[in-house]
């Protein structure tokens, strides 16, 4: 991968651009890319909304009418994980082929078919469940599109920036997930599209009816999404880059490759997970108790502490390094899981607040160790390969939804809790605690970050 121009490219294309160049940088090359910076987290905002709004869909639909098992709702949540992945192994091919601006505004206009499709289908409650499945892994789209949207951020910024800058566009765009579980209860209560056809569906939770539009979900985000589309049409141009398969390819020769692919999933498949199967896990778990809590209103904050705390911690992994801030994650996300095993298998509400403490534990411990491998490394691999890695681990970490979700669904199954579960989380935190401590973390270490 070069960033030689090319004279056949179009005015879609920049004509040349050299972030590490300080002269270029400080001449007009630092206000396009922040520039850029900001148009691509918002759109990067709404797709993962889009990506997760379906986690705060499921928890009500049984309530309006439909009729759809424990299973059912599981695999609801997961179907968006598992499209996402799938797609981010094609995006993580398209910037270098079409650039930034044809791209990502197309990305962001895709995520029209689960925005619409959904607020369609849950005015009907005899919508069939595979038309939910095709809604659900439509809505993976926006977990696609982050493949896209984070080599092309890494492109636009100086290599010591680019700890900041992927900190900040990663963890304001992880924002997304909270949003949907923050806004849905909201928006659900006010007939905000009066002028569309359609109506009110009648809600029943904790023996309470109540009118909602569900519709509002997902509807929503259109006008939002329109609009990030058109700035990005407007405002991005493409860094001119070369790049064919044989070169992108090559990041799989290298066992780091491998090693950093296991550290993000412990991380960031944890977090997506967790994220999407929170709102079900509190219902399934809590949800029998009178006067049960709502699902949204504490499911919410895991996705919020995590992305915050991403967007911090960028900054901080430039000063500190990555490795460390890595090893801290993996033991915080290890005892959190451990933690949480206390309070599956509950017999009243008290212990519902230590459950959301332990969970909220995961989640932040998780937003520190997505800050420091998006730090270590674009320091573990050469600028052409470390935009390559960075979309690889993100579309294997983000069928972090899909392999949550069915985990916790089998375990329920299989025994009724999720015990199993949080341990084997606990497990995999700890060899990767030792992955990063032996390749990148110790003294001597084969490629410290």
């Amino acid at each position: 991968m070069t960033t030689t121009p090319s004279k056949s490219r179009s005015s879609s294309w920049l004509p040349s651009w050299a972030p590490n160049d300080p002269a270029f940088w400080e001449a007009g090359g630092k206000a396009r890319a922040w520039r850029t910076l900001a148009v691509t987290t918002f759109a990067l905002t709404l797709a993962f909304a889009t990506w997760f709004m379906v986690s705060a869909i499921v928890v009500r639909l049984n309530g309006i009418g439909f009729n759809l098992s424990k299973s059912q709702l599981f695999w609801l949540t997961a179907m968006p994980g598992l499209a996402a992945g799938l797609l981010r192994l094609v995006h993580m091919f398209l910037i270098p082929m079409y650039g930034s601006r044809h791209t990502l505004t197309l990305a962001t206009l895709s995520l029209l078919i689960p925005a619409v499709g959904w607020g369609v289908a849950v005015q009907n409650p005899q919508t069939p469940f595979w038309v939910l499945m095709l809604l659900a892994f439509a809505a993976g789209l926006g977990g696609g599109n982050f493949s896209s949207f984070m080599p092309s951020t890494n492109l636009f910024f100086p290599k010591h920036m680019q700890g900041t800058a992927l900190g900040i566009q990663a963890g304001i765009g992880n924002f997304g997930v909270s949003l949907t579980q923050f806004l849905t209860p909201w928006v659900v209560g006010v007939n905000l599209f009066w002028f569309v056809p359609g109506g009110y569906q009648a809600w029943t939770w904790a023996n309470k009816t109540q009118d909602i539009w569900l519709q509002n979900a997902s509807w929503v985000y259109i006008p939002w999404l329109l609009l990030a589309a058109l700035l990005t049409w407007l405002l991005i141009r493409s860094v001119p880059v070369k790049a064919n398969f044989g070169q992108q390819f090559a990041i799989f020769r290298d066992k780091h490759t491998w090693v950093m692919t296991s550290i993000y999933m412990m991380t960031f498949g944890a977090f997506s997970g967790l994220a999407a199967a929170f709102p079900l896990l509190i219902k399934e778990l809590y949800g029998g108790f009178e006067n049960p809590p709502l699902p949204l209103k504490f499911a919410f904050y895991g996705p919020l502490i995590g992305s915050a705390v991403r967007v911090l911690f960028g900054m901080v992994a430039d000063r500190t390094g990555g490795a460390v801030l890595t090893t801290i994650s993996a033991l915080g996300m290890g005892l959190g899981a451990v933690a949480v095993t206390f309070f599956v298998t509950p017999t009243s509400l008290d212990s519902f607040p230590f459950f959301v403490a332990a969970m909220l534990a995961i989640f932040l411990f998780s937003g520190i160790g997505n800050a420091s491998t998006f730090r270590q490394m674009p320091i573990i691999f050469n600028p052409p390969q470390s935009a390559g890695v960075i979309g690889w681990t993100a579309a294997i970490a983000a069928f972090g939804p899909f392999i949550v979700s069915m985990l916790i669904s089998a375990n329920l199954a299989a025994s009724g809790n999720v015990k199993a579960f949080f341990f084997g989380l606990a497990v995999f935190c700890a060899l990767n605690l030792a992955l990063n401590w032996y390749f990148y973390g110790r003294r001597g270490a084969e490629k410290p970050s």
